[in-house]
């Protein structure tokens, strides 16, 4: 699976997510605790699916940790900057367009490497 299917694809599986991210699946459950910006769907049996907001917060997280060296609290800090709250009771953060324009530069240059 690529970045490709990213954009074909609608919800992804936490292996999907694994293998477009390169993000263990332990370190994107504990993410999804310690952020509180990745919010799978669950089904019936408990299996999560992820969104493409997910997946592109996900990258972004890993962006900040792993290149630019940032701690979580520093990456927290970062990524409140760009989140635009919605008005709804849940405060879900919904990524600005100017996030998902860096993050897809990175993913360009990701796949440039490769």
């Amino acid at each position: 699976m690529g970045l490709e299917e990213l954009e074909q694809q609608d919800y992804f599986s936490i292996g999907d997510v694994k293998r477009i991210t390169g993000v263990p699946e332990y370190s994107v459950r504990y993410w999804e605790a310690e952020f509180g910006l990745i919010k799978p769907i669950r089904l019936e049996s408990g299996h999560r699916r992820y969104t493409k907001q997910d997946v592109y917060t996900i990258l972004k997280i890993k962006d900040l940790i792993y290149k630019h060296k940032l701690t979580l609290e520093g990456a927290k800090k970062q990524l409140s900057k760009h989140a635009v709250w919605t008005t709804d009771a849940e405060k879900k953060p919904v990524v600005d367009v100017k996030l998902l324009t860096e993050i897809k530069e990175t993913l360009s240059e990701i796949l440039k490497e490769c």
